[in-house]
């Protein structure tokens, strides 16, 4: 069962890398550019995610996913996004996983 779990893990980080690494370099500016366009996108997502059933944990995962990202491929274009970024490197799993669900939170 766990092994299941970390196949469907590695599959959804792999299929969230490659949707993030798809987007324009026009588009991520767009939504990089400033912390306000960054939620609209995050907001949008979980509004999406919500419509299609998702519940707050898979939202949250998501997202951790979505930050993960961030946090390793894409410099912050702002403070807040720098905020976030020291944030996420600094945390554990576990804190990393209540920032997730606090930014569900933040575009909800």
């Amino acid at each position: 069962m766990r092994n299941s779990f970390n196949e469907n893990h590695s599959e959804n980080v792999e299929k969230v890398e490659q949707t993030l690494n798809h987007l324009s370099e026009d588009k991520k500016q767009d939504i990089l550019s400033n912390f306000e366009s960054f939620k609209d996108y995050l907001g949008d997502k979980v509004i999406k995610g919500k419509k299609l059933g998702l519940t707050e944990e898979q939202l949250a995962k998501s997202a951790e996913m979505v930050a993960g990202y961030l946090a390793r491929y894409e410099e912050p274009k702002n403070r807040e996004e720098k905020l976030l970024q020291e944030l996420w490197k600094a945390g554990d799993v576990k804190e990393r996983g209540m920032l997730a669900h606090m930014l569900v939170k933040l575009v909800n």
